[in-house]
């Protein structure tokens, strides 16, 4: 089945079609440099993704050998001198557009080995570590996986590296080798030829939202102590439970119908009027009676599994934002409620 020339395809999509162009001598090399878990994904990819346009085809080839070009220029001669090349070559847009593109495939290659490691090894190898170079590892890791790791640090330090996150901007080569020499049996080769942006405010944002509830109250509570304005400045880049209050009619309804109704009564057990209301009005008589109903059966609930209920149902709404299914509000407010 031809896939339709107007839609436009997905990065994944993309690799297989550069593999389905390469011919099956080319593409088999390919996959010598592929680890398993790539290459299986890739495999479904190509198995999936059909018949492409010739228009298509030519696109997709033509990205990939400017973001090959773009690669080698910034590993030859740094930022600034590609820059200098892609504009001459293709103008302004199109070199920033390749340059983010590379700049953050060159970020995340520095610290790969790291996907492959669980939560239980990262901490283990991180957990002993300064505060300064645990926030500088987990500023490349996926933010979920940051927030286990932050999770199982002793409490001084879990708040050090979330500040310590937070207040990144860049790190120069220098840095990042030091990094590399301290932990040098552990950590591949950490090169970069530019400063690479990394941490800050909205990635520690992204952490934080990953986290469990209990952990994010007592991170806050610790953090705005002695710097209630750095807290502030993170919890408005958040999305929390409470900030459904934030969301229009049309948005909660979308997340409720992906919610698993059991999650739905224990996030709302202990919940204030308001939230009630939020989701009452916007799902059918029949099921806000029947979540009505067992929210009355349903007694003895630990706080512990309110929290991951409503961990999970904010899950569900950030993933539908993700996927442009509806809008959330980012500013957040300005107080927790458990």
């Amino acid at each position: 089945m031809a896939t339709d020339a107007n839609v436009t395809l997905m990065p994944e999509q993309k690799a297989a079609a550069v593999v389905i162009a390469l011919g099956t001598d080319k593409a088999s090399k390919l996959y010598q440099y592929l680890g398993n878990d790539d290459a299986e994904k890739l495999t479904l990819e190509v198995a999936k993704l059909g018949h492409l346009e010739a228009e298509q085809t030519e696109q997709v080839l033509d990205e990939f050998y400017k973001t090959c070009l773009t690669q080698k220029v910034v590993t030859d001669g740094g930022l600034e001198y590609a820059r200098a090349v892609l504009e001459k070559a293709y103008g302004e847009s199109t070199a920033t557009e390749l340059l983010q593109k590379v700049s953050k495939y060159l970020k995340n290659r520095s610290f790969d080995f790291i996907e492959k490691a669980d939560v239980k090894n990262l901490f283990s190898i991180l957990q002993h570590e300064r505060a300064q170079t645990i926030a500088l590892v987990l500023s490349y890791v996926e933010s979920d996986k940051a927030a286990s790791v932050i999770a199982e640090l002793p409490e001084e330090k879990r708040i050090q590296v979330v500040k310590s996150i937070a207040m990144m901007d860049s790190a120069s080569p220098d840095a990042i080798k030091i990094v590399e020499q301290q932990l040098r049996s552990r950590f591949d080769n950490i090169l970069t030829t530019d400063f690479t942006s990394i941490g800050g405010i909205d990635y520690i944002a992204d952490v934080m939202n990953h986290m469990d509830r209990s952990n994010e109250k007592f991170i806050f509570d610790e953090m705005g102590k002695d710097d209630p304005e750095l807290a502030d400045t993170i919890r408005k880049k958040m999305f929390v439970f409470e900030d459904i209050l934030t969301m229009d009619n049309r948005s909660i309804q979308r997340f409720i119908r992906d919610c698993d109704m059991k999650d739905v009564v224990y996030s709302l057990k202990g919940a204030g009027e308001e939230i009630l209301a939020a989701f009452y009005s916007n799902m059918s008589s029949r099921m806000a009676e029947q979540v009505r109903s067992d929210l009355e059966v349903t007694v003895n609930v630990k706080l512990r599994d309110v929290e991951e209920a409503q961990s999970r149902i904010v899950g569900v709404i950030r993933k539908l934002e993700e996927e442009g299914e509806l809008v959330i509000n980012k500013g957040g407010k300005d107080e927790i409620i458990v």
